[in-house]
């Protein structure tokens, strides 16, 4: 990211790019020929100051650190894949420990939770969307009990603070799940907010912005293509035939409407990474001109400009 960028980001504040958009983390078909060296080559040249991790990235940090300084990038996060639905808090400390401290030393502060228990069995992402499990009322509680638990321990242990990422076919998708689990649980758990999934979930991101503000720790900005997710939603398509049918895109070029983002971002002292993600076909949508219309779509007209 240039200087005179940068010097238009409120402080504390960060725009990073995912990897999502060169290859995709579960589709392995999608994205599997670029090179990760090609993928953080166009980051940067892009404009963006970071990235999160993707499974091409070395999980060694003294592997990581040199090829992320290289390129003059930093590591804004990455996603882990939790399982406190099914399994206790001591058991998924002990699973999380490489992954933590992988983040940890390369410097990131927040670590993005997914929560994959309770997911449909066998290719849970490949399920059409009717088939998504969820939490029963009586769960409620002590699930958000373990997801306090596990984020004061994640921070006391490693200094990384929680964002729980709410996500499509997850037990936290819709608007009154995400409310419900974070009325209970302890302001040790963070939220990432992510403006796609709230969209293709079917409600307005800014619902979450007006009663969690203090809570968000990271965002995605991702972008939905509303005829596409028609066509998913009404044929009860698979979360993975939606991505392959080009339902998210990178910012400006679909549906959602960005101005609530930004103006908390710039009014509502928020400090951290903000993260363009789009998880596409990259034989479709080439990589490199996406993400540089995402940036500059941020920089020309939302996110950067000054104000008025």
């Amino acid at each position: 990211m240039t200087d005179s960028t940068e010097s238009k980001l409120p402080p504390g504040v960060s725009l990073g790019v995912s990897p999502l958009s060169w290859t995709n983390d579960v589709l392995e078909d999608l994205g599997d020929n670029i090179p990760l060296e090609t993928c953080l080559e166009e980051a940067r040249s892009a404009g963006y100051a970071g990235v999160e991790l993707g499974r091409k990235f070395p999980r060694d940090a003294t592997v990581l650190g040199p090829i992320l300084e290289r390129h003059d990038l930093r590591l804004a996060s990455g996603w882990y894949s939790g399982f406190l639905a099914d399994r206790d808090v001591d058991l998924e400390l002990s699973q999380v420990h490489a992954h933590a401290s992988l983040l940890r030393d390369m410097g990131a502060k927040v670590m993005v939770y997914g929560e994959c228990g309770r997911m449909y069995p066998e290719e849970p992402l490949d399920a059409p969307m009717s088939k998504r499990l969820t939490l029963a009322p009586t769960e409620i509680v002590p699930y958000a009990a373990k997801l306090t638990a596990f984020s004061r321990r994640l921070k006391d242990a490693y200094g990384l603070t929680l964002a729980y990422h709410h996500h499509l076919m997850m037990v936290v998708e819709t608007f009154e799940e995400i409310s419900a689990i974070f009325d209970a649980a302890g302001p040790e758990v963070g939220l990432l907010l992510d403006t796609g999934h709230a969209r293709a979930a079917g409600f307005d991101f800014t619902r979450l912005i007006e009663r969690f503000a203090d809570r968000i720790a990271h965002i995605h900005l991702k972008d939905v293509r509303v005829q596409v997710l028609a066509r998913v939603r009404d044929g009860n398509m698979s979360f993975n035939d939606g991505v392959r049918a080009g339902m998210f895109t990178v910012p400006g070029d679909g549906d959602v409407d960005f101005d609530p983002v930004f103006q908390f971002v710039r009014k509502g002292g928020y400090k951290g990474w903000i993260v363009v993600e789009a998880e596409q076909d990259a034989s479709i949508a080439p990589p490199k001109p996406a993400v540089g219309r995402a940036h500059r779509y941020l920089s020309g007209r939302l996110l950067l400009r000054n104000e008025r």
